[in-house]
């Protein structure tokens, strides 16, 4: 088969092919398509990119079409599940594409609008109903919608939703299907745990795998950099800046693992010039929108996304991904260089290493089977991350940045950076100060970097502005609060919020006075030489003896705690 037409498929979404310029069916939509037509569950194993959406959307409406039926209140005939608001959109849009000629209607529903407006939406019934697992059950709950009329039921990206924790989401959808339907399950892949809560849903499936299990795209290019965490925003910046000016970057994605740290590569790449914006879990719907619609249309070139909201990313011409940090989860990485080289077009993806995420990089290359290919810092790398304007945050952004690192530090347990600071993997040298910042360097790391800013030095003000391209300046150019000098002697005021982490003090610069309490074993004192009443009161103030330990008898005189008898 080599045409949608050898398929079988009602002539109007042929018409609907053919305006959208499709004439060739992807291997997934080859295998696929045939089955679902005979009415079969199908279990699709295939990575982002494939044509998955019209591998289910082409052969279900050309069955809901063959047979009409007058829409039902509150109900739908068939139900798209999807993990992320954009994925659900972006599914809902190709979908009334391909229905364009059919009289069947298609509804999109997702969390961060009002919820009243799609109940009401939803109150005369539709065709068609593409949706995110919590705000399908928040309608439900509110008897704005019932799921006893769904003949056909497709969930996609499964993996992502056992990711996000949807598990038992799903379980009560299950539960809430009518046993007679047809059922679609997608996965980019399938671990023990994803076929078993495929068993849940589908019964005698065609299995449908067009690559092989957890392998990346053929076409993508990878490159891996080492380096220290310190020096990634720099080189991200320099790379992006030079890319996009010489043509080479048409459209590039960058992934962070935190909603904050994508903020934060935003910040930078904007004051030097790149034209960024994230899309994350804390961003408003329309800001979401917003950013995504600016990406496609090539008005902001750079996206710097989290893995969740990265799965409903699905734009051509996105020529490079960029792991600004490496997935903890190896198949993470899958989804994430996906993103690039689809629809046949090649597509370049960049990794930066530090050390402590060299284990991320094993166990990525045992999983996908590949090794991704070395490529080193530029060598005037120094020179030109000097350079590099850094943006300026104000003291209370400062202070909320503090707050959120000492939060994520412990999040993580504590310290985590393994082999030190350098791209050789030598000691830390500042590794004592503990906790870690956002992405993973220690705080000493994050407030400097010492290889780039000692080339600096000399040129820099003496009270202005301090380089940093790790993390943002500071006007005042001292040290965040909480932070020894280097000698070890003077301690800075202690951060003025209860979350910082204070660095331990060593005993060789305690004060007089502060001696260690265990120094001198408690029950070694002497106790047959001298009576307790006889003891000299001037070793210790009046005001700090303890009330129960005050002598019964007469107080000797000259024992430097006052004279004459004791008070009744």
């Amino acid at each position: 088969m080599s045409y949608f037409s050898d398929l079988g498929l009602a002539e109007p979404l042929l018409r609907a092919l053919e305006t959208k310029g499709y004439a060739d069916p992807t291997p997934i939509q080859q295998q696929a398509i045939p089955a679902l037509l005979e009415g079969r569950d199908l279990l699709g194993i295939a990575q982002t990119g494939t044509g998955k959406t019209a591998a289910f959307s082409l052969p279900s409406l050309h069955r809901l079409a063959a047979n009409p039926k007058a829409r039902m209140s509150a109900s739908c005939r068939m139900l798209v599940l999807s993990p992320t608001r954009e994925l659900a959109a972006q599914i809902a849009e190709n979908m009334r594409g391909y229905a364009k000629y059919l009289s069947l209607s298609v509804q999109c529903i997702f969390g961060g609008v009002p919820v009243g407006k799609q109940a009401r939406a939803l109150s005369g019934g539709v065709d068609i109903l593409v949706a995110t697992p919590g705000r399908l059950l928040d309608l439900i709950d509110q008897r704005a919608l019932t799921l006893r009329n769904v003949e056909i039921f497709v969930l996609d990206e499964a993996d992502q939703m056992m990711d996000l924790g949807f598990i038992v989401p799903l379980k009560r959808v299950a539960n809430m299907l009518p046993k007679e339907r047809q059922s679609l399950f997608f996965s980019a892949t399938m671990p023990r745990a994803i076929a078993d809560l495929g068993k849940q849903f589908i019964s005698n499936p065609v299995r449908v795998e067009v690559a092989p299990q957890s392998t990346t795209v053929e076409r993508v290019e990878q490159y891996v950099t080492q380096l220290n965490q310190g020096e990634k925003q720099a080189l991200l910046s320099l790379s992006l800046r030079a890319g996009l000016a010489d043509g080479k970057i048409d459209r590039a994605l960058v992934f962070t693992r935190t909603k904050h740290g994508a903020d934060r590569v935003v910040r930078h790449l904007v004051s030097a010039g790149v034209q960024a914006a994230a899309i994350h879990g804390n961003k408003s719907q329309p800001q979401r929108t917003a950013a995504l619609n600016a990406f496609r249309q090539g008005s902001t070139p750079v996206l710097v996304a989290t893995d969740i909201a990265a799965r409903g990313i699905d734009v051509t011409g996105v020529s490079h991904v960029f792991n600004f940090e490496m997935p903890n989860v190896a198949e993470q990485y899958v989804h994430r260089i996906g993103r690039t080289a689809r629809a046949g077009a090649d597509g370049i993806a960049i990794s930066y290493v530090a050390p402590d995420e060299r284990d991320y990089l094993r166990d990525i290359e045992r999983l996908t089977k590949v090794k991704l290919f070395p490529q080193p810092l530029p060598e005037d790398f120094l020179k030109e991350a000097a350079r590099l304007p850094a943006p300026v945050r104000k003291p209370q952004e400062l202070e909320q940045d503090a707050r959120r690192d000492a939060r994520d530090a412990r999040g993580r347990g504590g310290p985590a950076t393994r082999g030190g600071g350098g791209r050789s993997g030598g000691p830390n040298k500042n590794r004592s100060t503990g906790g870690q910042g956002r992405d993973g360097q220690s705080r000493d790391q994050y407030v400097r970097n010492d290889r780039i800013a000692s080339d600096r030095k000399a040129t820099a003000p003496a009270r202005g502005p301090v380089f940093n391209p790790l993390g943002d300046v500071r006007q005042d150019g001292n040290q965040p609060q909480g932070e020894r000098s280097a000698g070890g002697g003077e301690r800075r005021p202690a951060p003025q919020h209860r979350d910082a982490v204070r660095p331990a003090r060593p005993h060789g610069d305690r004060p007089q006075g502060d001696r260690p309490q265990g120094d001198r074993p408690r029950n070694d004192r002497p106790h047959g030489d001298r009576p307790r009443n006889d003891r000299p009161q001037g070793d210790r103030p009046r005001g700090d003896r303890p009330q129960g330990d005050r002598p019964q008898g007469p107080r000797r005189q000259g024992g430097g705690g006052g004279s004459g008898p004791r008070r009744g």
